[in-house]
């Protein structure tokens, strides 16, 4: 769920001038540029376009947080969102549908990724540009910054030869970090094996493997790729979302046949995942035989080295600057197994995986907070507050 909203600090007077004199000149196509480069500049992971009775207002997420970054006249809403259509090759003269497209500079070989979201709502169209930053380099296993004993453990489940492994977090979690870098430590670690991927969208080009972008709603989606894949002859197959029933138990059984299986789920917590599995019609016995392990994980914003928190022009007055990984890792024993084959509610599997050893995400959070590299408020921010017992 999204927190308050606040306004850019630094220079937002600027950008909002910028955006008023091109509005007022008719420019649209460089509002529209402006508003995007700068969002990128900003280090922005996804640029909002939100329409209200009396404006569009434009936002920026930064390190996970959404930004008030100015706001176009009302009546060029509806040109703005035109714009972003076509450079996302999408109908512009559908605006009573959702619809999804991708931008690539086609001026560079390198460069950030640009997907576009539209969907209508009341005030009209409302349009999100999704950053995805190809041309930085992968982030290396190591360089996550994972607790010693979950990177341990995560190194050696990668050495594993079936099973899968599955990730979980909200959106903006960093899931994709971290399995593009479980899949360059493989292909880094020269292990022969023949590595491949189905995902929507390709967000990172992986020198090494065998990587195909689906197209959810129509032949060629998640579960018919999976089908497709399995026989390419793969050893390591990554999905990038398991998202219905299907492509669930098609990547539970290529766990116990041979593969080794990364994919990512939307769950709040490690116990969590293994619940919606169930609900999405796994069967039991597939997930006490093949599930390796189950990596939770948040972002936190990390205060800023130069201010320590109060504000500077180095964070932009945010008091943040950067963000810290913290998990938590499930490994499936035997109690938990039993658990599953019972088919145990949600608060029974957390209970039985604390008492096998699993370190809850907030605590390892709380570490962060003692170590002064974070805040309990940017804790109960991104976690929510502590439940009470």
């Amino acid at each position: 769920m999204d927190r308050p909203i606040t306004h850019l600090p630094n220079d937002a007077a600027t950008l909002q001038a910028r955006f008023d004199g091109l509005a007022n000149a008719g420019h649209v196509v460089e509002l529209v540029d402006s508003a995007i480069a700068e969002g990128i500049g900003r280090g922005a992971s996804d640029i909002h376009f939100e329409p209200t009775s009396a404006n569009l207002l434009v936002k920026f997420r930064i390190d996970g947080v959404l930004h008030s970054a100015g706001q176009i006249p009302v009546g060029l809403a509806a040109n703005v969102v035109a714009r972003l259509k076509v450079i996302s090759d999408l109908l512009t003269y559908r605006t009573d549908i959702p619809q999804e497209g991708g931008v690539r500079p086609a001026s560079a070989a390198i460069g950030p990724d640009l997907r576009v979201s539209t969907i209508p709502t009341v005030h009209g169209e409302k349009a999100v540009v999704r950053v995805f930053r190809a041309d930085t380099p992968l982030t290396g296993l190591h360089d996550l910054g994972l607790p010693e004993s979950i990177y341990q453990q995560l190194t050696t489940l990668l050495n594993e030869r079936t099973g899968a492994i599955f990730l979980t977090g909200p959106s903006g979690s960093g899931k994709t970090t971290t399995i593009y870098a479980c899949l360059h430590h493989l292909v880094r670690g020269d292990s022969g094996r023949h590595i491949v991927t189905v995902e929507d969208p390709v967000e990172r080009l992986v020198p090494g493997v065998s990587q195909s972008q689906v197209r959810p709603g129509t032949e060629f989606d998640f579960a018919r790729g999976l089908r497709s894949l399995l026989r390419h002859d793969p050893d390591v197959i990554m999905v990038g979302e398991i998202r219905d029933r299907e492509t669930a138990a098609t990547a539970a059984e290529a766990a116990l046949t041979g593969h080794l299986v990364f994919s990512t789920l939307h769950s709040g917590s490690a116990a969590g995942v293994v619940s919606r599995l169930l609900d999405m019609g796994v069967e039991p016995h597939l997930l006490t035989s093949g599930l390796r392990a189950i990596l939770n994980q948040r972002l936190l914003r990390r205060l800023c080295l130069s201010c320590r928190g109060v504000g500077c022009p180095a964070c932009r007055s945010s008091g943040f600057h950067g963000r810290l990984l913290v998990a938590e890792l499930l490994v499936p024993d035997a109690a938990f197994r039993k658990a599953i084959l019972a088919r145990a509610d949600l608060e029974s599997l957390e209970a039985v995986a604390r008492a096998g050893g699993l370190r809850p995400i907030r605590a390892a959070a709380q570490d962060q907070v003692a170590a002064g590299h974070t805040t309990a408020e940017e804790v109960d921010r991104v976690l929510g507050p502590e439940p009470r017992t």
